[in-house]
């Protein structure tokens, strides 16, 4: 079901401008918000049950309350809107069409974890909507929505970071890193649950779209953004469609929507009348799922994904018709991480590679049935060995493929013009290099 509350003045022309933006309630949740106390934003969203939707959806209101009540260091708000995820787009909408919703979504945040600096990372190639997002944050300085000359109770000061290019600083400890002018590795976890740190100050990161759901539930109230979605997933998410399908783009959609009605309804089915074959439900590095008859019972929210052996991601769908070649839309997605791994870890390192060459070699009909055990025993070892969840997430995505359609990597492979396998080549290119 679609709902409008994040995109409720998409449509509207000219939404962008401050002008237009206060015509239509814009800012209005500032004097709900500065009314109450910090504590009583972080319940009020923390009762809202509103989950992060940069992929991992976490309870909000939770990572709020990590932030300590006492602290001799200022606090830092960091707003994650990297968006370098293939299939990921929604986060820019924001950016272009109601930049002053994310401005006051900001505002409310930083008051609630007492923060007055502000940081928003977006991706550099961004530049249209970086450009319009700072046209946005200069009218609220200029109208005292922001600065130290704000007239609100509390002051906040937001500055734009640009990224460049690197997939992992969407990664929110690599994020922070690469704020900090280091390069962009992710860090250690924490034993315990605890704030992120930005200079050694306490700090929370938060996706665009969540930031920006934020003055909806404090003007409204929970129980209003409880109404939609589901008990455990509630609310709403901005969707996207792209691929192999008729309309194309975003749609806000409540938690809890028919993955099938989504396509077939409001995606308007796949192109040119073929036949959906696959669907990679939230960005590219979530597990491919097959167009069969269980497509049917899966549903837009975190269980539902989980329980059919994916995960929602940031909602980034990706649709594949009859005709698509698995082997090279894997190849495709291997190349990509591949080349955006950050080399810290060995298993991510190494293993991105080895997997992309190995389906490299499938695709050139140099492969052995081995190989595809190779392929899942390489996966297996990147999984859960390394500081991110990049090198699980690639091994995830390999077995998805072969999960669901490894008669296609057979059919390669069987097909193939036997010369060696990949394993045989790469230890005979390395022995070459040696020698040499």
């Amino acid at each position: 079901m679609i709902v409008k509350i994040v995109s409720e003045k998409f449509d509207i022309p000219n939404s962008h401008t401050l002008k237009i933006a206060k015509e239509h309630g814009a800012y209005s949740a500032l004097n709900t918000a500065l009314s109450k106390s910090p504590e009583d934003i972080i319940n009020i969203i923390t009762e809202s049950g509103l989950r992060g939707k940069g992929g991992g959806g976490a309870p909000t209101g939770t990572k709020w309350s990590l932030m300590p009540k006492k602290s001799d260091k200022p606090h830092y708000l960091i707003i994650n809107g990297d968006e370098s995820e293939p299939g990921t787009f929604k986060d820019r909408q924001i950016l272009q069409y109601d930049p002053h919703l994310l401005i006051e979504g900001i505002i409310i945040s930083a008051y609630a974890i007492n923060a007055h600096e502000a940081y928003i990372y977006i991706r550099g190639e961004y530049k249209f909507f970086i450009d319009r997002f700072q046209e946005a944050i200069n009218e609220a300085y200029a109208a005292n929505i922001l600065g130290n000359n704000s007239t609100l109770s509390h002051k906040v000061n937001i500055t734009i970071h640009r990224g460049a290019g690197a997939y992992i600083c969407g990664e929110k400890t690599a994020l922070i890193e690469s704020l900090e002018g280091k390069r962009g590795h992710p860090r250690l976890k924490p034993k315990r649950p605890e704030p992120e740190y930005y200079f050694g100050n306490p700090a929370t990161v938060n996706n665009v779209e969540t930031i920006a759901t934020v003055p909806f539930i404090v003007e409204n109230g929970a129980s209003a953004y409880r109404q939609y979605g589901t008990e455990k997933s509630p609310g709403t998410m901005l969707f996207a469609l792209s691929g192999h399908i008729n309309n194309p783009g975003i749609y806000e959609m409540t938690y809890g929507s028919s993955l099938v009605e989504f396509i077939n309804e409001i995606g308007g089915g796949v192109k040119n009348g073929k036949k959906l074959k696959a669907v990679i439900p939230g960005g590219a590095s979530t597990p491919v799922l097959k167009a069969d008859e269980n497509l049917a019972c899966i549903m837009l929210d975190y269980e539902s994904m989980r329980s059919a052996g994916s995960a929602l991601g940031t909602g980034g769908a990706i649709i594949m018709d009859e005709d698509t070649d698995m082997v090279e839309a894997l190849k495709n997605l291997l190349e990509f991480y591949h080349h955006e791994s950050c080399g810290q870890c060995t298993p991510c390192r190494e293993g991105s590679g080895w997997v992309d060459n190995i389906v490299g070699a499938i695709l050139d009909g140099v492969a052995q049935e081995k190989d595809l055990d190779t392929l899942l025993d390489v996966a297996k070892t990147m999984n859960g060995k390394t500081i991110c969840v990049f090198a699980p997430a690639v091994a995830g995505v390999i077995e998805g493929f072969l999960k669901n359609f490894r008669e296609e990597f057979e059919n390669y492979i069987s097909e193939g013009r036997f010369v060696k396998s990949p394993v045989e080549a790469i230890a005979e290119a390395s022995c070459q290099t040696s020698l040499e």
